[in-house]
């Protein structure tokens, strides 16, 4: 067996095109309670670029392996492990993805789900899961209320948008193109606003009856956080996923005192270091939901291993829809 293996490595914390070296690189180390899993294909996040850039919320230990999520084939396991050589998995960490082999604890790694193929399930944990948790754990969105998804072609967009239309909400999506207009329509969004040509707060509010959306799914920031008050309901969930526009946004209180609503914070991550168990149940309450074909995450391109750059590209110049994938 090769002890040397191929993988991506950010030796010092910067713009990933100068940091980013592909290095030969020993194999990782074997997890007691956990495995080896050889990549076959691997899921960016927006969380990577901050990553790369020392900027995510938790720092890498230099020099590092950046990706959170991949899936593919356990070729070694841990004495502890619950899975075997052979078996096909999906599997996240903090870092670790874009190699040819992962490793991974038990406990971040699940079965795939039947129908999916490997650059779906690379795609499936983290974007499904934040969805899962936010509008079901934190925002008890309930069938018949409206839910706002902001960037609604991206990969956790549509995630949302497919949970959303599963749990009987109507849903509405916003996205900057036409293309990715059509890209919310096709996951099942009910109504799509395009917020270059419309102010997407008059449309929401214009959409219903002025009443608002009961729950807003925000992995923006910046401004569309701002507007975002100007259109959610009487006693409204406003869920903070992410910062993708750079600006931190504040708040100020009396906006939500004079509406009654509730800002939601969500970091999936953490659930996995304080409560795996409701992880667990997440992947599995939602296997049913992609065998009836609720659940289908969007692929937009699959680039070589060798490519990552060009991939981390498609992301930070907001390209690409849906997700990308890398596969060695």
């Amino acid at each position: 067996m090769r002890s040397i293996m191929r993988a991506w490595r950010a030796h010092q914390f910067g713009p990933y095109r100068e940091v980013l070296k592909l290095d030969d690189v020993p194999r990782p180390e074997v997890p007691d309670a956990g495995a080896i899993v050889k990549v076959e294909a691997a899921g960016l996040n927006f969380p990577d670029l901050l990553a790369i850039a020392g900027k995510y919320q938790v720092k890498a230990p230099l020099p590092f392996v950046p990706g959170m999520e991949a899936a593919g084939t356990v070729v070694v396991a841990g004495p502890k492990s619950r899975f075997k050589p052979g078996d096909k998995v999906i599997a996240n960490s903090m870092w670790g993805a874009f190699a040819e082999e992962m490793p991974a604890l038990d406990q971040a790694m699940f079965a795939i789900p039947p129908g999916l193929d490997m650059a779906q399930a690379a795609s499936f944990v983290i974007t499904y899961q934040t969805g899962y948790f936010a509008l079901i754990h934190r925002a008890n969105l309930q069938r018949g209320e409206t839910l706002l998804v902001h960037g609604g072609a991206g990969g956790v967009g549509i995630a949302a948008i497919q949970l959303g239309r599963a749990l009987g909400a109507t849903v509405i999506a916003t996205a900057g193109t036409e293309d990715k207009c059509q890209v919310c329509t096709d996951a099942g969004a009910h109504h799509v606003i395009n917020y270059v040509d419309d102010d997407f707060a008059i449309e929401v509010n214009r959409l219903t009856g002025n009443k608002g959306a009961d729950v807003i799914y925000d992995p923006v920031g910046g401004d569309v956080f701002d507007k975002s008050l100007k259109c959610i309901a009487w006693e409204g969930r406003l869920l903070v996923i992410g910062f993708a526009s750079g600006r931190i946004p504040e708040l100020k209180a009396n906006k939500v005192l004079l509406k009654n609503c509730a800002v939601v914070g969500l970091y999936w991550g953490a659930y996995q270091l304080r409560d795996n168990a409701k992880v667990i149940a997440a992947h599995e309450a939602m296997m049913p939901m992609v065998a009836r074909g609720e659940l289908s995450p969007k692929v937009w391109k699959a680039f070589p291993l060798a490519e990552l750059p060009e991939a981390l590209a498609a992301i930070e110049s907001r390209a690409s829809w849906g997700k990308v994938v890398v596969t060695p």
